[in-house]
Parts: structure tokens; C-alpha cells; sequence
């Protein structure tokens, strides 16, 4: 299916930390400041976040795909990748999710899960949303080092 292609795509090139998110939870400010942080630091050619919008924990994600784009552009200048909203657990979930659910053994509880995914599509980690995008930083940064040693390799 296309979502697939592109879901191989994406992760076959570069470290991604793959998140769902919501616009009102009390995560939100922490989190996006600190992955906007992560992107600017080390993105976008080895690495990306890949936010996901989900209103299924608290009904935090209540307003359309424009509006939710609008608003973390606007408060957070976001630069990475927002995909459109998405169910993340259930017979609803997208596949992308049912992916990281089956392949980590964790699956979302609330807003702001965060599943580090190699770039040959492992995932690697998955961490809660009381877990620090600061606390993960390190082992991103270890796996983004490690790509950019093997593309030098490659040439």
C-alpha cells in the first residue's frame, strides 16, 4: 500500500523519532519545544521528527489538520514533518502505529509516545510521554552519528 512505501521510505534513509501528538495536553509545550530543539539540531538530512496528531487520549486533539498545523507553526515554528490526524491504538489504528505497537511491544497509552526507528526501519526504543525528549537525546544522537559514519563509509 502507498502509506507503506512512503512509511520505508522515510526510514530508510535517515533516524526518525516518530510521535503522537496533541495540541492540549499538558505535555504539549515541554515536548514541542524540546522536538523542535532535536529538529533543528540535528535534522533534516539524518534525521526527523515525524509527529502524528491523535485525538483518541482526552480528546487533546480536537481541531482539523490546517488548524493544528497553523497552530504549531505559528507557537513552536515547527519544521518538521506533520502528518494528518490519526487513530494510533485500537482496530482503528493506522498501520504505521500497528507497526511500532507490534515491532516495540509498546503501545500508546496517552499523547506524546515516542518511538526511535533505525534507519533500516527497526524500532529501537519507545519511551511514554513522562520520559524527557532530553532523557533519549543521547541514544538519537548515537544512531545519527552511526549513519552519517556508515554514509561516509558508502562513498
Amino acid at each position: 500500500p502507498p502509506w507503506w512505501a512512503l512509511f520505508c521510505f522515510l526510514f530508510a534513509i535517515q533516524v526518525s523519532l516518530v510521535v503522537n501528538v496533541a495540541s492540549e495536553c499538558g505535555f504539549t509545550d515541554q515536548h514541542y519545544r524540546a522536538l523542535q530543539q532535536l529538529q533543528r539540531d540535528l535534522g533534516p538530512h539524518h534525521f526527523n521528527v515525524l509527529a502524528f496528531p491523535c485525538n483518541q487520549f482526552g480528546q487533546q486533539e480536537p481541531d482539523s489538520n490546517g488548524e493544528i498545523e497553523s497552530f504549531v507553526r505559528h507557537t513552536y515554528s515547527v519544521s518538521f514533518p506533520m502528518f494528518s490526524k490519526i487513530a494510533v491504538t485500537g482496530t482503528g489504528a493506522h498501520p504505521a502505529f500497528k507497526y511500532l505497537t507490534e515491532t516495540s511491544g509498546k503501545e500508546p497509552t496517552w499523547n506524546f509516545w515516542k518511538y526511535l526507528v533505525a534507519p533500516d526501519g527497526k524500532v529501537v526504543g519507545a519511551w511514554d510521554p513522562t520520559v524527557s525528549v532530553e532523557e533519549i537525546r543521547p541514544q538519537i544522537m548515537e544512531l545519527v552519528r552511526k549513519l552519517i559514519l556508515q554514509k561516509r563509509e558508502d562513498l
